[in-house]
C-alpha cells in the first residue's frame, strides 16, 4: 500500500495527495506534517537521532518524532501511529503546543521540507524501542540542558527543531 501525504496550497487548504516516498526532492511541495516532542514521567524531553539511512537530515538530532497525516487522518492519530512505528512507544496526553508550525528547510544534499507542520507534545512511560530505519540514537534529557544545546550548536540539530525551540516549544 502507498503511504500519501496531504498537499496545500499557500492558504493551508488540501489540493491533493502525493507518495510519501517520493514528495521530498529538491523541490519539495508545501505539504501538511507533524512535529512531536515526548516526555517521560520525571519531565525529561526525548531528544532521537535520525537514521544515517533517511532520505533528509541523516544523522542530525532533532526532537522524538515527525509524520505526515494520511488523507482524513487526524494529526492525534496520525502521531500515535508514528510513536509507534518508529519508537515502539505508546503515548498519552496528547496537546498542541505550536499549532500554527510552519518551516522550510533544505539539507546538505538538496532536500527540502516545506510543511505546515502542527508541533505536539506527548508522554510516554517506557524507553523507546526504535526502528533501526528511523532512529539512529536517543536521550532523555532536561528540557533546560536541552534547549541549551540547541541554541549553543544549531548545526548539530534539525532546522525544524532549532524553530521550534526559538518558537518557546520547551519554555
Amino acid at each position: 500500500m502507498t503511504e500519501l501525504v496531504v498537499l496545500l496550497g499557500e492558504d493551508g487548504a488540501p489540493t491533493g495527495t502525493f507518495p510519501k516516498a517520493d514528495v521530498h526532492t529538491e523541490d519539495t511541495p508545501l505539504h501538511f506534517a507533524f512535529s512531536c516532542h515526548v516526555y517521560d514521567a520525571a519531565g525529561r524531553v526525548l531528544l532521537t537521532r535520525r537514521a544515517l539511512s533517511k532520505v533528509a537530515w541523516p544523522g542530525v538530532w532533532t526532537n522524538a518524532f515527525c509524520g505526515h497525516p494520511g488523507p482524513g487522518e487526524a494529526p492525534e492519530a496520525a502521531l500515535e501511529r508514528r510513536a509507534q512505528h518508529e519508537l515502539g512507544l505508546e503515548v498519552s496526553g496528547i496537546e498542541p503546543v505550536l499549532p500554527d508550525f510552519r518551516y522550510w528547510a533544505r539539507d546538505s544534499g538538496g532536500i527540502v521540507e516545506n510543511e505546515v507542520c502542527p508541533v505536539f507534545r506527548a508522554t510516554a512511560a517506557a524507553d523507546p524501542v526504535p526502528h533501526q530505519d528511523e532512529v539512529a540514537e536517543w536521550a532523555w534529557v532536561e528540557p533546560g540542558e536541552a534547549r541549551r544545546a540547541v541554541l549553543a550548536a544549531p548545526f548539530a540539530f534539525s532546522p525544524w527543531l532549532v524553530l521550534q525551540v526559538e518558537q518557546g516549544v520547551w519554555g
